[in-house]
């Protein structure tokens, strides 16, 4: 199964994203799919699209949304390829090229950290501030070198403006797909509202812009040198219109990680396979 792919699983908090990639890291396919628990009829209509893929020779997993998600995409994989290998992934000190800064590595979120090693694998050479919009907002701060020096992680957009609908009795509860509409097409001049949800999904979403910026600028001062902000997850369609700073957008990064990780770690094997001592 030498030439077979790699299947790559990112488990967040809101869906599950998963793709094949060759022996380069190189994404061959990709899809995703709900949190819905494996016995439900929900979940088998919305199972993976795996029936059609070729064997891989290994899952290579991130989850940071818990046991019942692990659960079911262990099911999941006993459904298709009961024997396959499994390797969900820790942050490590060093890996990829990517130095952690963390005293304790392995509390640094698998996510964030596949995300890191996708980066500066993509932008090679760069100092980055990588932002993921999801359902929490997190940046790393992540130098040319690869050392990543540190971050902020802050209630998303979506959580933002659902927790102040719980917890304030006269303003509302807005879905994402309600704020969208509210802010669509919406300028600088425009932001200051007429109307309560339309303040509350503007004033949630410059909250966002402002702590995206700040830190933007935060980092370049400090290295006192360019600094390329790169955008992901599912809130950046909304807030990087919004965004006053130039940036670059790349949905992929944990899953090109993943790619990478997995790579390093099937040469590593053929590696210890070639140098192992013939047997007597």
């Amino acid at each position: 199964m030498s030439g077979a792919p790699f299947l790559l699983i990112d488990a967040g908090n809101s869906r599950v994203k998963w793709a094949l990639a060759d022996a380069n890291g190189a994404l061959l396919q990709s899809g995703a799919f709900s949190h819905a628990p494996a016995s439900s009829e929900a979940a088998l209509a919305g199972e993976p699209a795996w029936l059609s893929l070729p064997t891989p020779r290994g899952a290579w997993i991130s989850n940071v949304a818990g046991d019942a998600v692990a659960e079911r995409i262990a099911t999941l994989l006993d459904r298709h390829w009961p024997q396959l290998p499994r390797t969900t992934i820790r942050a490590a000190r060093q890996q990829c090229g990517v130095t952690n800064s963390y005293p304790q590595p392995e509390r640094l979120g698998s996510d964030r950290w596949a995300g890191m090693i996708g980066a500066h694998a993509a932008f090679p050479g760069e100092h980055l501030l990588i932002a993921t919009l999801g359902t929490a907002t997190t940046l790393e701060a992540l130098r040319a070198d690869g050392l990543f020096t540190g971050g902020l992680i802050a209630p998303g957009w979506s959580l933002m403006m659902h927790s102040l609908g719980e917890h304030t009795a006269q303003l509302p509860t807005l879905t994402a797909a309600s704020a969208k509409s509210l802010i669509g097409g919406k300028r600088e001049r425009d932001w200051f509202a007429t109307d309560t949800p339309s303040a509350l999904s503007a004033g949630c979403l410059l909250a966002q812009t402002g702590l995206i910026e700040r830190a933007w600028r935060e980092l370049s001062g400090a290295w006192g040198a360019p600094v390329r902000l790169v955008l992901g997850g599912g809130a950046a369609d909304e807030i990087a219109p919004a965004l006053a700073v130039p940036h670059t957008r790349h949905d992929g990064l944990v899953l090109s990680g993943l790619a990478l990780i997995a790579a390093a770690s099937d040469n590593a094997d053929h590696a210890q396979t070639r140098t192992e001592p013939p047997r007597a």
